[in-house]
């Protein structure tokens, strides 16, 4: 089985009324979807963004969503899959 390419979006939410910003953007290889969010959630401590993420957006690379949720660890409840 190859790897699979996705887009990980990182983005702020602002509690008020739910506005997305994307502070950051990668193109990354992952062999599953599990290895993507491993890898979002390790760039989204190590990259170099204008402001820290609270959120991830996962899409392969036609745009089709395959996982978004919140960062933080203690809220793995809030994860979305998508199918």
């Amino acid at each position: 089985m190859g790897a699979m390419k996705v887009v990980i979006e990182f983005y702020r939410t602002r509690e008020t009324d739910d506005a997305h910003a994307v502070v950051g953007r990668e193109a990354v290889e992952a062999v599953d979807l599990a290895n993507a969010i491993e890898i979002a959630h390790l760039l989204s401590q190590t990259l170099d963004m204008p402001q820290r993420p609270d959120a991830i957006a996962i899409t392969d690379l036609f745009g089709n969503a395959l996982f978004s949720g919140i960062i933080d660890a203690d809220v793995t409840t809030r994860e979305r899959p998508r199918s």
